[in-house]
């Protein structure tokens, strides 16, 4: 059912030149901006991005290339779709629509354990189960434990609620003022597009409502959103998220950025996806000339672990950001995934190499079903210990807690104020070493300091 959203056709952007077109349609060529660099010869002349807005572009040099594709996703394309041609693989409709979605699909690719064959039996009315085979190609077949499985394929542990879970923890249904719309902070909203993702992640905030079909992209509930944000002028920033609203088909989701820049007090528009790192197939030249007609635009991705960065996604975030787009990564702390020192350097590292910037750290939030997931908050304060000053001040995102009931999000930061002496406030660094600070901020002013 949900499949019918994808409205708009496929193009490539990781085939070879000898690659064949999806069947009954003409490859779409790539577009005239960086995106294109890696089908250029080394004595071509280098691109000049010619942008919608007029700012200067410098002209770049072309940078070396690099693996199209990881040597386990080949392994796997040759194992479980050995028929399946590079443009079918690389056309984002095919990756939907062959989704790996049933128990007998998960047992002929991975050896189940007992957790998570029971999960897959007795799955339900809750989260859907959807992995696209590119992600699925990145998971470990053998070891139950490996980090994106565990993000992906349930295990029983999701249908045990603890004390001080919920359904909808962070209250977004109370700050509704219209379906598929959350106005909580004052000057920007949420708007929900649909509830449908290519690959649904165990932790999602909103598993009580995504893939159910509940939350459609019907153009009468999104006009009533967009009504609201246009009688509302202390809103200029829309953040517009799901589900994922980037497996929408460019003309719908043109439609709905389109309306939002129509609006005067409207700022800056935002957009909530991971598809760079489970669908970056969907990062076609088509989507980026789109997107880019409507700057001022960012994007929030989602990355959890240093395995997604792959060159796929890699080559995804590089045409988002070829076109002006700022990338900002939002990573969920998962016990046993990436609540490792080593292991989210590692990731904040290959983040910023694809060009995309660690924004935040969120505690995972207390949905019900949620406990395995969940680390202490102190796990997250030795993170970002472990990162503030050991690496550069870009790789560090903000650790935050989504405050339960509609709180909002609450920075955490260790503790690097030590005390004061006298007029000096005594700070501790990175390397737990003391240092004076004179901090005289109510001291009297000499006279005529100012004049």
């Amino acid at each position: 059912m949900h499949e019918t959203m994808q409205e708009s056709s496929s193009s490539e952007f990781l085939i070879d030149e000898n690659d064949e077109p999806p069947s009954g349609e003409e490859a779409e060529e790539p577009p005239s901006g960086l995106a294109a660099l890696p089908f250029q010869h080394a004595h071509s002349a280098p691109f000049v991005i010619t942008p919608t807005h007029s700012f200067p572009v410098a002209p770049f040099i072309q940078p070396r290339r690099v693996a199209r594709t990881s040597p386990g996703t080949r392994a796997f394309r040759r194992r479980f779709y050995p028929q399946v041609k590079d443009s079918q693989w690389n056309d984002w409709h095919w990756q939907i629509q062959n989704r790996i979605r049933s128990l007998g699909q998960a047992e002929m690719m991975l050896h189940l354990s007992d957790l998570e064959r029971d999960a897959l039996v007795h799955l339900g009315t809750s989260l859907p189960f959807g992995v696209t085979p590119y992600y699925m190609s990145l998971v470990s077949p053998d070891n139950p434990l490996d980090p994106l499985r565990r993000c992906v394929i349930p295990t029983i542990h999701e249908q045990m609620a603890l004390p001080g879970e919920a359904d909808d923890p962070l209250g977004e249904d109370a700050q509704s003022p219209v379906p598929g719309l959350v106005h909580r902070y004052p000057d920007r909203v949420l708007f929900l597009l649909s509830d449908f993702c290519s690959t649904y992640c165990r932790y999602c905030t909103r598993s009580r409502m995504v893939g159910h079909g509940s939350l459609t992209p019907q153009r009468d509930r999104l006009e009533a959103a967009m009504a609201y944000i246009r009688r509302t002028p202390t809103v200029r920033d829309v953040l517009v998220s799901g589900g994922d609203p980037l497996t929408m088909g460019e003309e719908k989701l043109e439609w709905v950025l389109k309306g939002l820049r129509s609006i005067p007090h409207v700022e800056i528009i935002r957009i909530g996806t991971k598809v760079p790192a489970v669908l970056p197939q969907r990062i076609t030249p088509a989507l980026v000339r789109m997107l880019r007609k409507y700057h001022p635009l960012w994007i929030s991705v989602h990355f959890t672990h240093p395995d997604e960065c792959t060159p796929e996604s890699a080559r995804a975030c590089a045409m988002l950001a070829d076109a002006g787009i700022p990338l900002g990564s939002q990573t969920v702390l998962l016990k046993g995934i990436n609540d490792r020192v080593e292991t989210m350097t590692d990731l904040v590292h290959g983040l910023l190499k694809m060009r995309v910037r660690p924004y935040y750290l969120y505690q995972c939030d207390p949905i019900s079903g949620s406990a395995h997931f969940r680390t202490p908050v102190e796990k997250g304060l030795e993170i970002i210990r472990g990162l503030r000053g050991f690496t550069s001040g870009y790789a560090v995102p903000t650790y935050v807690i989504d405050a339960p009931g509609g709180g909002g999000k609450i920075p955490l930061m260790p503790d690097y104020v030590a005390g004061r002496q006298g007029d000096a406030l005594i700070l501790r660094n990175y390397e737990e070493k003391f240092f004076s600070y004179p901090d005289a901020a109510d001291a009297s002013c000499p006279d005529g300091i100012y004049q």
